[in-house]
């Protein structure tokens, strides 16, 4: 285990923790840290913070269920702040959105977040399979189970190539997304995290 030492606690005995998604690298959270709460992380390999507001340790997710599994802990060059990087269940705000950083005060022309956001679908059908949603399409898929779920992906092949002979754009956009949906469920359906697909496309890239 590394040396504590090197870790540099704040006047109140706290140093900030950013915890960052381990798949796609969204940056889930903010929390502080002291040192038996760095020390229970490292041991349970959950994460465990310190609340400044109500005074007492927190394991996140003990309460609503959205865990966190630790994948790496590190800290930066001044050792003042430490990276989390997690496999998070469920959500990560209190408010019951993905991330706590929601908020936006500035995008460029061209938002970055619109490139994440089939990360951030794939987290939404990863969710509904792990908390059901009653009426769910997603999870009328998953109840269904894999030969369900292959027959649309199939159908929705099928249908994509019937749009791309006609001339209708607007069907094109339609029957591919139908058809992107459902491969990204049978993804979730086969415990694929949607990176390594990612990983896949990078490598093919000349």
């Amino acid at each position: 285990m590394e040396n504590l030492t090197n870790i540099k606690f704040d006047a109140s005995g706290l140093v900030p923790a950013i915890v960052q998604d381990f798949e796609t690298g969204e940056v889930l959270m903010l929390a502080y840290m002291n040192k038996e709460s760095l020390h229970k992380t490292l041991e349970t390999r959950e994460t465990w913070f310190w609340s400044r507001s109500r005074n007492e340790l927190w394991n996140k997710g003990a309460t609503s269920g959205n865990i966190q599994r630790v994948k790496s802990l590190s800290y930066d060059c001044d050792g003042d702040t430490l990276l989390i990087k997690v496999n998070q269940k469920g959500n990560a705000c209190h408010t019951g959105a993905r991330s706590c950083f929601f908020n936006a005060l500035y995008t460029d022309g061209e938002e970055a977040a619109e490139g994440d956001f089939l990360f951030k679908l794939y987290d939404v059908i990863k969710d509904r399979k792990e908390n059901p949603k009653e009426g769910a399409y997603t999870n009328y898929l998953f109840d269904k189970g894999i030969d369900k779920i292959l027959k649309k992906v199939g159908e929705e092949a099928a249908e994509t190539i019937i749009a791309a002979k006609n001339t209708d754009e607007a069907e094109l956009i339609y029957e591919s997304s139908d058809l992107i949906y459902h491969l990204l469920v049978l993804l979730n359906e086969k415990n694929i995290p949607f990176k390594r697909i990612i990983d896949e496309l990078k490598g093919r890239v000349k």
